[in-house]
Parts: C-alpha cells; structure tokens; sequence
C-alpha cells in the first residue's frame, strides 16, 4: 500500500463516524492549574485523572497533557521516568521501541505488559506474538495511565507486568483548533494539529467530530562510516506521520445512547539498526555507526479502527459494547550475520580480516540483511456491563466483562546477502527464495471474562476481582524450513485456561491520608508457536503491596509510600531480541523494593507570587532469580543464571526529580534522572563471554549515568505559547543497552524549540 494512497485513504475517511471523549476547552500552559480537566469516559480510561490516583486502591499513575507537553518529547521512558516503580531500557534513544518494565519484570519489547489506547489492545498481536515493534506515539496523546498493583485484574492477557493505557486526544465541548510546531537538533520537525467541536442538534442529539494530523522527521543523531561510493552519513533519523479521526453521537432517547467511533493510520519509515559498536569504538565515538549498517531500515503501517457503543439503561446500569480491529504491517531489513557467523561473535572477532573488520568496511566478506517482514491482524468485541448498587451499610460498584478476541501473526523472511570486497566496495548483492529465512502463521482466539466489586463501607474500600481466559492456539510453519534450533512438529494446535484474582483493601485514615494492602495472582502466555513446540507453561505470578499515600492540595503537598514484592513462576523468554532462538520457561523470579514519591510546592502554599513545584521519586528494586535459570538456548538473555543473580536491565535503585520555577507566564523546569549500572544478562558476567566460552558482545554491564533535562516554556497572549528545552544538558555519554547486540547509546544533548496555538 503506498504512501499516495494511504494519505487519500485518511482524507477520504473523514466520512466515517469515530469514536470520541469530552474535554476541556484550553490547552495546556503554565498559568493552567488543572492538568487533567478532560472528561474521560470509564469505558476508555483505567484511572481518569490524576485526582483520582489519590483514592486508587492499588498503585497507580496518571500523567496528564500538560506534564507531556512540558517534557517536549515523544519517548515514553522520558515521559514516565518520574513514575517509582517503573524501568526502562534505552535502544534508538528517541523511544520508537520502548523496553519498559514494571516492578522488576522483563524489560524485552513490553512483552509482560499490557498495552492499550483507549481501553483496547494496541500490540501488534498480544497472544500470538506480543513483543511491542509498535508503541503509540506518546507526543500526540493528552494522558498515559499506569497501574502496577491489583488493580489491574480487569486488563489482560499480560499482567504479571501491569497495564499501560495512552488515552488520544478528546473531542472539544466547543470548536477548536490547536497547533503545535517544534524544531530541534538535528534538523528535527514535529508538527501536531487537530481540529474539532461539538454540537447540539435540535432534534437529532448532540454530535462532535475531531481531525487530527501528527507529523515527526529527523535525520537522527548517529553518522554512518563511508564506504566505496558513500561518504559519510546521517541519514539514521525516521519520518512519522500520523492522522486520526473520530466522531460521537449522543442520541436523542429518553435513555441514554452513545454512539463512537474512530479511525487513525500510523506510518514509520526509519534507518535503524540492531547492531551497536565496541566498547572501544563506543568510548572513541557513541554516535557512530559501522558502513555495514547502511542497508538498515524498518517500514510499518498500522491501519486501527474502533466503533463503540455506550447505554444507561438506568441511572445505575450502564452497558458499554466496543468492536475493534487493526492491521499492522512491517519490513525491517536489518544486518543479521557475517560470513555466517551471528553479530554477537562477529563484533568480538578483532583479528586482521576477521568480521569486525567486515563490518567496518575494510575487510572482504559477506553482510547477510535479513528482511523481517510480518503482517498482523488483531480484531474482537468487548461489553462491560457496570452497575452501582447499595446492600445494608455497604455500596458496591460491580463491573462484569467479558471480550473475544482474534490475532495473528504471518511471518515472512528472506536474506539479501551483499559480497563486499577488500575496500569495503558491495560487488553483489543475491537475495535468497522469499521465505526461506522464515515462513509461518501463528493464530490466537482468547475468550477472556472479569468480574470485580469495589465494595465501600464507612473509611473501607474493599475491591475483589477474579478474571479468566480461555486461549485456543494454532500455528503452521512451512515445511521447506525447519527453524534452527526448534523441534518439531511443523504445525500444532494448543489451549490455555489461565486463572488471576485478587484484591485490595484501602483504609480512609482522614480526607487526605490513606492506606492500602493488595494482593495478586497474574499472569501471562506464551504465543502458540512456543507453547506447541517446546510446551511451555504460562509464566505466573504472586504480588503483594503495602502503601500510604496523602494528598493535600491546599498545603501543595503529595506523597506515597509503597512496599512490593512480586514472585514471577515459570519466567517467559525469547531466545534474544535479535537472534531469534527458543522462547523458553527459565524458571522463578523474586522482585522486591520501594516506591517513593514526594510532591511539594512551597510557593504555592504560602500563596507566593511565584510557585516552585517540586518533585522527588525513588524506586528501590531487589529483583533477582530464585534458583538456577532453566532454559537451554545460548541467545536467551537468561543464558548461565544461576540462584540470586540478578535480573537483566533492572537496576537495584533509580532517583528522578524535578524542580521549576514558575511566574505569571513563565515556568523553568529542570528534570535530574540517575540510573547506575545494570548486568546485561542473567549470568551477570562483566566480561563480553557466555558460560559455554563462546564470545557475545551482548553480555556485560551498562554504564551509570546522571541526566538533566531543561525546559521552559512561556505564555505569549492567551491561546499562545513558546517552549523550549534541552535534553540531557550535560551531554552524558553513557551505554544505556547492549541489546540487541552490543553498546548502544542513549540520546546525546538535543535542543528543540517551539509553539503551541489554540484557536
């Protein structure tokens, strides 16, 4: 489907009815106090707003689009760094494919958490194959939600990991247009417009409609080494381009009746690689990149569409149904092997002529680019039903629901394989049978049903949940291929019954203080491929918190105080994000820490012309392996743990704040992150070895790092306002990952510059 087409398709689209939420009528500025004034409709939403974190019976957190708006960038990780309790994992350093991990569970791809826009699966496919190559665009939505205690028994499949929920932006209560540019380092543009209003209708009921384009391009940070016809380069960026459009109809009945839907395109065109450098080469210069990554490119399309239809049949009963569906297709051709020999061993192989040399041009030999391409289909229907109802001195809350859902994931992959010559000059480049590298189907349908209470009584809340899934799976590999490494059968069919409850229990101490204790069983299941072929069990989990949280808004104060431990059963694995390899149970994980959050505002309480918001997050995290990894596969980041050692990428502490400064129309915010240095695999080896002997350059540790990001912003005239910032100030250097293979960077200091109109 080319891009022609694909932009006539949106603009045809705006016919179609899509799905809405009433929001406030200005955007966001330092001289707005409520960051989170949206109504957000329960059906699309897991907290609402950041009001109602402080009654939340679990831990949870609410980012609002003022809070995203002032961090001026579309990575995920930077938008939540300051949320305890959460990790992540560098790899482009621009967050196109955040590695994001909740309380100590694995950090490769999100694949342990849930992912939702609006209350619907986003991942490409969830069941069959769940590592998330696609993550909504955090620039353009108006709140990120975030729950990681028990709470999260209505969120399936994954929820061993938590639940993370985007919510896009509102439909206006009046007519509205707002825009936003921003230019920044390396000739970076983001553009970001929307268009809508609401309006009554004597007597058809009310309708309102929302427009809404997002565009992000940059030539990107890193420089490619020239080859034999090529200089130098830095054509490393991405091109994002973005529309949506949605629509409501509220109905003219004596009961209500809402009738949404929605239709956005996604589109990613982006020069990244795998491939990372020596740490030598990293020390020298963390921003280049090997001539052999040139043919390095990923291109997805992602077509999603949503009709949901919402009744109160009485003021207490209220019935949400919601149909789905989304393709997603993808292409990355990327540098797979050397001379046949994996990028793991090739980046160690230093001797004269060897595959470092290879890869840096100045060597002859053969660059395999493996293209990954994949199509995935997800669709379902989803109905809650929710009803409030009193019984003696207590009031209950009861939501029963209930989804089917189907996904799928078609793989298709061949290798090109360029000859280079002595000079690093590509003489050939032959491209094997399409499929040979890869050729199978992978199939889920899931019946999933939850039902929970939120039970109140006097200063108690009580909230017990129980959820299901019933899981049937099917997967068909071709025949002329047998995987390297997998035992057979070729095709298979598979099914999974998977059990969670729990609950919590919060206590009122007063008006501003609370307190709460949950606990949780979760869990999530392996895609059919890996459940048939190495019979895998579901990997599971026992989770306990303990926390305190006081709000105060008149003394400006927040804060929260929560223990966790979560026991991981049969730990889920792939082989390695890039090898490929053997998903694998390997075993049990122990997570255990503290979650710490302060929130101050001195100025504020004292009624000071200027306020100072203030904030401070520590996460303290014990997460290690209890008992010896299981799983056999050399490529599994898992490879050689052994009792005690610790979890890949998970660091035993992180400490996030913020301080700013604001006046009348001006506010200056600095955000401070410190991470220290986290064991790149479960064998916890410093030394670029595996346990076998055998050279990886994946495995060793990451480099601490202190990063400081500045942003200002500044109200112009009503409607209007200018923002500035630059991340990490001080332009660290720092090894934020070692996979998919070897030291990566994180981003380097980027400055930007911009303005927001609201019309």
């Amino acid at each position: 489907m080319n891009k022609s087409f694909n932009r006539a398709a949106f603009w045809l689209s705006l016919a179609l009815p899509i799905n809405a939420l009433a929001q406030t009528n200005s955007v966001s500025s330092v001289e707005t106090d409520d960051d989170n004034s949206a109504i957000i409709l329960p059906e699309i939403a897991l907290i609402g707003s950041e009001e109602a974190v402080a009654t939340l019976p679990a831990s949870g957190a609410f980012i609002g689009r003022e809070t995203i708006s002032r961090y001026g960038t579309a990575d995920i990780a930077r938008i939540v760094q300051g949320v305890p309790g959460v990790y992540s994992r560098g790899e482009d350093g621009y967050g196109l494919f955040p590695n994001i991990s909740l309380r100590g569970v694995s950090t490769e791809r999100m694949k342990s958490v849930t992912m939702m826009e609006d209350g619907i699966l986003t991942a490409p496919a969830p069941y069959s194959a769940p590592s998330a190559y696609y993550s909504p665009n955090a620039a353009r939505m108006e709140g990120v939600e975030i729950l990681k205690g028990s709470s999260q028994i209505k969120y399936g499949p994954h929820i061993t990991g938590g639940a993370i929920n985007y919510l896009s932006t509102s439909i206006p209560t009046e007519r509205q247009t707002y825009l936003k540019l921003q230019y920044g380092s390396n000739h970076e543009l983001l553009a970001h417009a929307w268009h809508g209003a609401t309006e009554e209708l004597e007597k058809f009921g009310t309708v309102g409609y929302l427009v809404e384009g997002f565009f992000h391009r940059t030539d990107g940070f890193k420089t490619i080494d020239g080859a034999p016809g090529i200089a130098d380069r830095d054509d490393t960026g991405f091109t994002r381009f973005e529309p949506m459009v949605k629509m409501f109809w509220e109905l003219p009945f004596d009961k209500y009746h809402r009738i949404e839907a929605r239709y956005s395109y996604s589109e990613l065109d982006a020069d990244e690689t795998y491939l990372g450098l020596t740490d030598a080469d990293f020390r020298a210069d963390p921003n280049r990149r090997y001539s052999a990554t040139r043919f390095d490119n990923i291109a997805t399309e992602i077509h999603r569409a949503s009709l949901r239809h919402i009744m109160e049949l009485t003021p207490k009963l209220r019935v949400s149904t919601t149909g789905y569906l989304q393709y997603f297709q993808r292409n990355w051709e990327k540098l797979d092997r050397v001379d046949g020999v994996s990028l793991a061993q090739a980046m160690l192989d230093t001797a004269p002529g060897g595959s470092l040399a290879v890869i840096r041009g100045g060597a002859a030999g053969t660059l395999s680019v493996r293209n990954n391409a994949r199509e995935y289909a997800i669709y379902g229907i989803q109905n809650v039903i929710s009803t409030d109802f009193d019984l003696g001195p207590t009031e209950h809350d009861l939501e029963f629901g209930v989804r089917y859902h189907y996904d799928d994931i078609d793989r298709f992959q061949w290798d090109v394989n360029h000859t280079q010559n002595a000079a690093g000059a590509i003489t050939a480049s032959p491209s094997d049978p399409l499929g040979e590298a890869g050729d199978r189907i992978q199939e889920s349908r899931a019946l999933a049903l939850h039902i929970q209470d939120e039970v109140k009584w006097d200063r108690f809340t009580v909230t017990p949940g129980v959820r299901v899934e019933n899981i049937a799976q099917f997967y068909n590999q071709n025949t002329r291929r047998t995987d390297v490494g997998a035992p057979a059968p070729a095709s298979g069919n598979n099914h999974i019954t998977a059990l969670s409850g729990g609950g919590s229990i919060a206590y009122a101490i007063t008006p501003q203080w609370n307190t709460f204790f949950g606990v949780h069983r979760g869990f999530t299941v392996p895609g059919p491929r890996a459940a048939n072929r190495q019979d895998l069990n579901e990997e599971t989990s026992l989770s306990f918190e303990l926390g305190t949280r006081y709000t105060n808004e008149e003394k400006a104060l927040r804060a929260e105080l929560v223990l966790f431990r979560t026991d991981f059963n049969d730990l889920i694995v792939g082989g390695n994000l890039a090898a490929g390899g053997i998903t694998e149970n390997v075993g049990n994980i122990d997570s255990m820490g503290v979650e710490m959050l302060v929130a101050y505002d001195h100025g504020r309480a004292n009624d000071w012309a200027i306020h100072t918001p203030t904030r401070l997050s520590v996460t303290l995290t014990d997460a290690s392996l209890d008992g010896n990894a299981t799983n056999l596969d050399p490529d599994s980041l898992f490879q050689g743990g052994v009792d005690g050692n610790r979890v890949p990428y998970i660091p035993e502490y992180m400490i996030n704040g913020e301080i700013g400064i604001e006046y009348k129309k001006a506010g200056a915010y600095v955000n401070m992150t410190y991470v220290p240095q986290t064991y790149t695999s479960a064998s916890n080896s410093r030394a670029p070895i595996r346990n076998d002997g055998v050279p990886d350059a994946r495995i060793g540790k990451t480099d601490n790092y202190f990063v400081t990001d500045f942003n200002l912003r500044y109200g112009f005239r009503e409607g209007m306002t200018f923002f500035g910032g630059v991340k990490n100030l001080f332009n660290r250097r720092y090894i934020a990952s070692r996979h998919p293979y070897a030291a990566r960077p994180g981003l380097p200091r980027f400055f930007n510059v911009g303005v927001e109109m609201l019309f």
